[in-house]
């Protein structure tokens, strides 16, 4: 199950906070923690401690917050040959609220990120090409996202686009897209569709579909996430968890459910997989220490 990853890798700073401070206001009383995150990052991570052989393409800065990071990816197993260290930029790092209820505001600072180009990505172009599965988000440059979504498209190689953070996308990506991946928001913005329950989602679904894409996952939170593929739509329901921070949640759910796509599991079970994954990160504060391992996700799909 060769699983590449391409993608951001942040610093999360992170305060506990009873509310998320209005604009203008200050709120006193939180409690800070720093933690490892990034989109990519996570999903990396993710698919790792689920049992995946993970390849992670990314761009951190030459400074300390770089080093911690790869030092983790390591631990993780994941193979670090496709991260590149920038010598101008610092690492990226995120700024995050989060409330009382697990809900979050998050500003992201790319930093090193940014510097991810079509050269770097062309230079991994191997490791792309002989992948099982590959997975991206949108906190790197979509110049990068295209260049890595043609090499892949040109040698079958299925493509997870998870659309976060939300932002318009050509047709020509696409229609090179195994399985987009989008949240409620994410999908209203590609489709001009407020999607808020599963007639919604459908229709939703359908607009991406028309548009080239060749399955809709659209994850829903708690209620868990609507999928339609060529021959199926269907609501896989979530998990009743007590949510204490959010913020890795579809991170989670991306690289989880890349792992059970890799080992053939078929859709619709390995959008259960995901969900379980998805619904333990929920439980523990930060990105990366939420990432639950294969053996916690099982015995969560048991209990069911």
């Amino acid at each position: 199950m060769k699983i590449v990853v391409i993608g951001s890798s942040n610093t999360d700073m992170i305060i506990r906070v009873p509310r998320i401070p209005r604009p203008g206001e200050t709120i006193l009383g939180g409690k800070f923690f720093s933690a490892a995150g990034g989109k990519g990052a996570n999903q990396a991570v993710a698919a790792a401690r689920a049992g995946g052989e993970v390849t992670f393409i990314a761009s951190i800065g030459r400074d300390s917050m770089g080093d911690q990071a790869l030092q983790g990816f390591q631990q993780d197993g994941i193979d670090t040959s496709c991260v590149y260290r920038d010598e101008a930029e610092p690492s990226g790092a995120a700024l995050i609220f989060v409330d009382e209820e697990g809900e979050n505001s998050i500003g992201v600072a790319g930093g090193a990120n940014m510097s991810l180009s079509p050269e770097k990505i062309r230079a991994c172009g191997r490791v792309i090409e002989s992948a099982d599965i590959l997975v991206m988000q949108l906190e790197t440059p979509l110049p990068a996202i295209q260049a890595a979504a043609d090499l892949a498209h040109a040698k079958q190689v299925p493509i997870i686009l998870n659309p976060a953070p939300a932002r318009p996308l050509p047709d020509e990506l696409l229609g090179k897209i195994t399985i987009l991946t989008p949240n409620e928001s994410e999908a209203e913005l590609l489709t001009g569709v407020a999607v808020t329950g599963f007639e919604s989602a459908r229709k939703a679904a359908g607009v991406l579909r028309e548009r080239g894409v060749e399955n809709v996952v659209i994850t829903m939170g708690a209620r868990g996430a609507f999928f339609a593929s060529r021959d199926m739509e269907a609501m896989i329901p979530g998990f009743r968890v007590s949510a204490v921070d959010t913020t890795a949640a579809g991170d989670v759910f991306n690289g989880t459910l890349s792992v059970a796509l890799a080992e053939g599991q078929p859709l619709e079970a390995a959008v259960g997989f995901a969900n379980a994954a998805a619904a333990l990160s929920v439980t523990r504060l930060g990105a990366q220490p939420s990432v639950p391992r294969r053996a916690e996700i099982e015995k969560m799909l048991r209990g069911r």
